[in-house]
């Protein structure tokens, strides 16, 4: 069987993404024991509809990979907590990155973007903070972190949605996937991970906020995603 929308269905053929988790390729599946290919019956062991409660792989029975049996990491009926898809979301995907080498690729994006942003302010004279005798003055230092919040933001929403890959991440071999079906992020999606991990840190809490939203993938399981991660359900998976 071909994998190919039907003509006039009004699907749209898989996209060109090469880390898009597709269906294997061909044939139907296997026939279960029994009279018909999904059962006992011709649809299942009540031999009524093919979406009713018989047995078979799409419905209610025990052995079906949606159905209420598959016991996936969350319980219930073996789904992710982020849709509706199979009990494994990572099933195709590579495995997940280490989160010690997720720490370095973000160490190296912040050096980076960090020098950028001081070659940007210390023409104008801005400084995180101006001492002035007993008074601090905290209006450059709202510039900066604008222009912090802003670099960074526009950093990691370009190169993410493009490749799903910072330059730190590439160099490290990681990459940052949709978890529901492992293809690289939409500009929204990298957008809203990015908003997630940056603008705490430009105009709050600074390394503090890096070090929880990043240090998060330490302990989270079964996915290993930082809380930027979980705002724009992704994951960051390695590459070789």
């Amino acid at each position: 069987m071909s994998s190919e929308p039907p003509p006039g269905s009004g699907q749209q053929p898989p996209d060109d993404d090469p880390f898009k988790k597709h269906p294997p390729p061909g044939g139907q599946p296997p026939p279960q024991q029994g009279g018909g290919p999904y059962g006992g019956g011709p649809y299942g062991s009540g031999g009524g509809d093919p979406h009713g409660s018989g047995g078979g792989p799409y419905g209610g029975g025990a052995g079906g990979p949606y159905g209420e049996g598959g016991g996936g990491p969350y319980g219930g009926g073996g789904g992710s907590p982020y849709g509706s898809g199979p009990g494994d979301p990572l099933a195709g995907m590579p495995p997940l990155a280490d989160s010690g080498r997720r720490t370095l690729a973000r160490i190296i994006d912040m050096i980076m973007v960090g020098f950028v942003v001081w070659l940007l302010t210390w023409p104008f004279g801005v400084s995180e903070y101006d001492v002035s005798g007993d008074r601090v003055d905290m209006g450059k230092s709202f510039i900066q972190s604008l222009v912090v919040a802003v670099l960074y933001i526009a950093y990691d929403t370009v190169l993410i949605s493009r490749s799903g890959q910072t330059l730190g991440k590439k160099w490290l071999k990681l990459r940052v996937a949709d978890l529901s079906d492992g293809s690289t992020p939409s500009v929204q999606t990298s957008l809203v991970r990015a908003a997630v991990l940056w603008i705490p840190f430009a105009f709050c809490c600074a390394c503090v906020w890096t070090v929880i939203a990043g240090g998060w993938s330490f302990f989270d399981k079964p996915y290993k995603q930082g809380l930027h991660d979980k705002a724009a359900k992704t994951v960051v998976v390695s590459t070789r």
